[in-house]
């Protein structure tokens, strides 16, 4: 008796759980749907900005004619991609290559910087072109007016015609875990040359990469793979084969002018997120 008492209740409640729901329900329904959406689709933006890829815009000349004012890159930022001789990189100042008026002049989107779009550290990054590596005794110039990577010329196919490999003269052997960095735009760069005197020294630590570019995005007119020039850099050996075990061939560090032009470029070389 008491079980067959039970059959309508349970259908009244089955019956009640078909009722369709309210204009009301609906809305908020999607609403719910559409903000879940959202949360998902904004935390795999940030992880993908924070580990995997970020894009960056050029606001000034020092990377022409490779790289042009305005256009956006993309950027690999995989912790195990590692800088090689060729490859275009961003890096984060190494101390005094940016001035503060430089600096000041990106003002990072406030939204997006507090969700995490746009890193805190915005307009504080660089992009430069590696030529030597940890442990590379590079030169300026031999009697072509090439440099020169442990021993070995290389030309500069990436550099416009016209453009001399460097104005100034130099000596230097990369410390290891440490980058030399040029600009393609050479009479415009204030690269590893013109930062000898800077707090944080001509070289680019490993710590301070950011990462590789592979790609330009925008404009459509200018959209293109970035691609390492490795036929420039094939024949350098991993030593200079020429050079004084005791370190008395080149400069550990060093600039030696022999009659140049040593002024530093005035042109901004900061990077800053693509807002």
């Amino acid at each position: 008796m008491s079980s067959a008492s039970q059959v309508p209740a349970a259908r009244g409640r089955k019956d009640q759980a078909k009722q369709p729901k309210t204009p009301a329900q609906k809305f908020w329904g999607g609403v719910r749907e559409v903000v879940i959406i959202l949360i998902i689709a904004l935390l795999l933006s940030t992880g993908i900005k924070t580990w995997v890829m970020r894009s960056f815009f050029i606001p000034s000349e020092s990377m022409e004619d490779t790289l042009q004012v305005h256009d956006h890159i993309l950027v690999n930022q995989l912790p195990w991609n590692h800088p090689k001789r060729g490859d275009i990189v961003v890096f984060d100042d190494p101390g005094g290559w940016l001035g503060q008026s430089t600096i000041d002049e990106y003002k990072p989107n406030p939204v997006l910087e507090f969700i995490g779009l746009v890193p805190a550290d915005a307009g504080q990054q660089l992009i430069k072109r590696v030529i030597g590596v940890g442990g590379d005794h590079v030169v300026c110039c031999d009697e072509q007016s090439r440099i020169t990577v442990n021993g070995q010329p290389i030309d500069e196919t990436y550099l416009s015609s016209g453009i001399e490999p460097s104005s100034m003269a130099f000596n230097v052997r990369v410390p290891a875990g440490h980058y030399w960095v040029m600009g393609d735009n050479r009479s415009n760069s204030a690269d590893s040359r013109y930062n000898q005197e800077s707090s944080g020294g001509p070289f680019v630590p490993e710590d301070n990469f950011v990462g590789q570019a592979f790609a330009i995005n925008w404009p459509s007119n200018r959209m293109r793979i970035l691609r390492n020039p490795s036929e420039v850099f094939a024949k350098v050996p991993d030593t200079d084969p020429g050079e004084d075990p005791a370190g008395g061939d080149g400069d550990a560090g060093g600039l030696r002018d022999t009659g140049k032009s040593s002024s530093a470029p005035t042109l901004s070389d900061t990077m800053a997120t693509n807002r």
